[in-house]
């Protein structure tokens, strides 16, 4: 058995969990690594020869080919790979740091938040929540090295996915408004990546990529009559929000001593008047400077300057007598990579704006993903602007959609993008530039960019194609995105046709529920779940059809608290909020049964120690008119839920 054939085993009894512990195996068990090995030798050839491209004699040209080419590791990054992979399509990411997770990352430490801050009920599901669910599961120390070795570990588990880290694109042939291929260069292994892809996806967040191509974009803020915008400015700008550094500390159990560089700020209590320090442990976004700036040419002066604001806040806490119990307490990290907020703005077809948030405009048909964080603007002059609260939220009514024609250009015809740089106006990015929503629009940008490339079609093609945007809105809510007022009505999910009846119902829950194309229930309540009380005499929900039916793939959404925040964070109060393990909600040992022929009921899959929220099991075909789940235990919770069944033959 080689390791990707033990992954895949792996998954298919833990979701999609490929975390495993080796040292549960014998020495001589453990499964080799040859097919991820042998991909190493696709991006450093072995007898490949340098001079290939003759700007850079000394360097190494690589050729590769994909069906989609995603530039950027961050979150929307990330998952934008990912779910294009698992839909069927061979990636490139390209990655211009040594680690994945962008702002999430150790080297900036930002925790992810989303919708569900504002609105509890409303995590976000699919890839976000796969990888929130397994970061809390194996990392409840938070450690940030850990969250950038699992999202490393779920990149290079995957097959069709070609990680270049270090590695930063440079140059973007084009012909007729289509991207050709692009150049990507890693100094640290002396290689030069020529590039053809189907589709493209820029994920950079300063829209590298679309620069290169010569895309449509914007920067900084409209003005109110351009998008009938009340929140906007009378006249249009080019200043942006600011970058923040933050730093982390802990208590040494004696006393700490700290003496602030020369360069350091000299931060007052004046300067902190809008601005709180209550905890230490973690501080602080509002370390916020160079929105007046270029946030990317400055970037090296903003660094400059957020340090030596770190610097004096530091120096205040420590040694101004305002904060005597910070006394024990010392700085164990400090970043050195400015966390980014804003940049360029790509352009498509469609540009989000204040009154789509506020659902002041009709619903959009094209939806594949949802956002809720607040429209949370800040001043321009972050640290600088200390006489002004350092932000100003003003919270949408509901979650609301984003729609495909925000995540293609306008101009280039095979080009997408996912994350804060999609097409939307300064107020709604406010918004949409969380990276929760950065990870589900990249989900969707992933799928869509599969669908494409499989189809032959242009994002706007499929736009128009109301069959095929239907297929794609359907195959992300059967990989668990959420779509406000959308169901699932997958023609090929056979469950949908099934008698569903259970052992028992709690009540206002019903079986059937389980088929209703609904997988979250509103707030504290039970809605569009089946839940029983697990007992001695047996705890199942049972799916039965007229006539025998073919079947060879199982998937089940069971409870994962979406009620609760789920984060990594370095934050001790909003830590607290949060259950950083196992969910207690969550079925955690189940069997699936089928029924034969003869009348009898046989077992099909067994499985222990479950913690994630979608099961996914494939096996040998099977012909049976009924199926059976029996759950023996949750994870702590009194009541077994589930959410979903589907059954695809």
């Amino acid at each position: 058995m080689n390791r990707r054939h033990f992954l895949s085993l792996a998954s298919a009894a833990t979701g999609y969990s490929v975390l495993i512990k080796a040292d549960n195996l014998a020495a001589a068990e453990l499964p080799s690594h040859g097919e991820i090995t042998e991909g190493f030798d696709v991006i450093a050839p072995p007898k490949a020869k340098t001079g290939g491209y003759r700007l850079e004699p000394h360097m190494t040209l690589v050729d590769l080919a994909c069906d989609v080419f995603v530039a950027g590791g961050g979150m929307s990054g990330v998952c934008a790979a990912i779910s294009a992979a698992r839909n069927g399509a061979k990636v490139v990411l390209v990655q211009d740091r040594s680690r994945l997770g962008g702002n999430a990352s150790s080297e900036v430490k930002m925790h992810i938040v989303g919708a569900n801050q504002a609105r509890p009920g409303w995590r976000e599901s699919g890839l976000i929540e796969e990888f929130r669910i397994e970061d809390a599961v194996n990392n409840p120390q938070r450690t940030w090295e850990l969250w950038d070795l699992l999202l490393y570990d779920k990149v290079k588990s995957e097959p069709n996915i070609t990680l270049l880290l270090d590695t930063v694109l440079f140059d973007v042939e084009t012909k007729r408004n289509s991207i050709q291929s692009v150049l990507a260069r890693s100094d640290k292994t002396e290689h030069l990546y020529r590039i053809k892809s189907k589709m493209y996806l820029d994920c950079t967040g300063d829209s590298r990529l679309a620069l290169e191509a010569g895309a449509d974009m914007v920067w900084g803020r409209e003005a109110r009559s351009e998008h009938n915008e009340s929140l906007a400015l009378e006249k249009p700008d080019e200043q942006t929000l600011g970058s923040s550094i933050l730093f982390t500390s802990r208590d040494f159990g004696a006393p700490i001593p700290f003496k602030a560089p020369k360069w350091a700020r000299k931060v007052t209590k004046e300067h902190l008047r809008f601005r709180g320090v209550r905890s230490w442990e973690y501080g602080y976004w509002w370390i916020e400077w160079g929105g007046k700036l270029n946030t990317i040419r400055d970037n090296e002066r903003i660094r400059f300057e957020l340090l030596s604001i770190v610097m004096g806040v530091w120096d205040y806490i420590k040694n101004s007598g305002e904060h005597p119990t910070s006394a024990n307490w010392g700085m164990d990290w400090v970043g050195m990579l400015p966390g980014k907020r804003e940049s360029r703005r790509i352009i498509g077809d469609y540009m989000l704006s204040q009154n789509d948030l506020l659902g002041l405009n009709p619903d959009f048909e094209d939806a594949v993903a949802i956002g809720g964080w607040p429209m949370d603007d800040h001043p321009p002059g972050g640290f600088d602007a200390y006489d002004q609260k350092p932000y100003v939220q003003i919270k949408t009514p509901e979650v609301y959609n984003i729609p495909l024609r925000s995540l293609y250009s306008r101009n280039i015809s095979n080009l997408m993008m996912a994350g804060r740089n999609i097409s939307a106006t300064h107020v709604a990015f406010c918004s949409t530039r969380v990276m929760a929503t950065c990870s589900v629009m990249g989900q969707a940008a992933g799928a869509a960019a599969a669908l494409c490339a499989k189809q032959k079609l242009t994002p706007r093609e499929l736009y128009q194609n109301k069959a095929k945007l239907a297929d794609l809105q359907q195959t992300l809510l059967r990989d668990d995105q959420a779509i406000k007022n959308r169901r699932s009505t997958d023609p090929k999910d056979i469950a949908r046709t099934a008698k569903v009846s259970a052992s028992a119902s709690v009540e206002a829950t019903k079986p059937e529920n389980v088929i209703n194309g609904i997988t979250r229930n509103p707030a504290k309540q039970l809605d569009h779940c089946w839940a029983a009380a697990l007992t001695n005499a047996g705890t199942w929900l049972q799916l039965a059809w007229d006539k025998p039916q073919t079947l060879s793939r199982l998937q089940l959404t069971f409870d994962t608290g979406f009620d609760r925040e789920l984060t990594l964070t370095s934050q001790n109060a909003f830590n607290g909020r949060m259950i950083r393990g196992v969910q207690p909600e969550t079925v955690k040992n189940y069997k699936l049964l089928y029924r034969t022929a003869a009348g009898q009921w046989k077992e099909l899959v067994t499985v222990a120690d479950n913690y994630q929220r979608i099961n996914r099991h494939e096996f040998a075909s099977i012909k049976t008119d009924a199926i059976r789940l029996e759950i023996a235990e949750t994870n702590g919770a009194e009541l077994a839920r589930v959410f979903e069944v589907r059954c695809y033959a």
